[in-house]
């Protein structure tokens, strides 16, 4: 199983509906970590599907999304944000898995300063939307994600389910 700081299972332990979604976006980022772990660089940035994309390019992605939506959207912090997955010769994967555990906990600092489930978004890239909204978006979005990264870390090695991490 993936060490997580907080696994979904135990999300009736959270006394509040912000801790739960908070505890099922950690499981979903970590499940797409440790498909992303262990490949070799060309693994990593080979795309397994026709459309593109990779490991190392949902990463990216993921990090670009988490960006948008807890600063550029919620906050209304003003920078630009690419969410391609296009990786850049000169990225190597642990530097992009960083990043995205980096951006991960400055959305996480986000939400925790949030704090509020309804506070609203302030910024102008989208309509108002709650805290709640963009975190339950977020955890769509990285599931899904952890879904492709399933199936193209399956084809790079066999590696299945969780079985990534003791």
């Amino acid at each position: 199983m993936i060490n997580e700081p907080r696994r979904p299972a135990d999300t009736h332990r959270e006394p509040d509906a912000l801790g739960v979604l908070a505890a099922f976006l950690t499981a979903a980022r970590e499940a797409v970590i440790a498909k992303a772990t262990g490949v070799t660089e060309d693994q990593g940035r080979t795309p397994g599907v026709d459309s593109g994309t990779s490991l190392y390019g949902l990463i990216q992605h993921l990090a670009a999304a988490e960006t948008y939506w807890f600063e550029v959207v919620l906050l209304g912090t003003d920078r630009p944000v690419d969410l391609g997955m296009d990786v850049p010769a000169t990225a190597t994967g642990p530097d992009l898995i960083a990043d995205y555990q980096t951006a991960a906990a400055r959305s996480d600092a986000n939400i925790a300063a949030a704090g509020d489930p309804l506070a609203l978004s302030t910024g102008t890239k989208q309509p108002p939307r709650t805290l709640q909204w963009i975190v339950a978006h977020m955890i769509q979005e990285t599931a899904r994600h952890a879904g492709h990264a399933d199936i193209l870390r399956e084809n790079i090695d066999g590696t299945t389910g969780h079985k990534l991490r003791p």
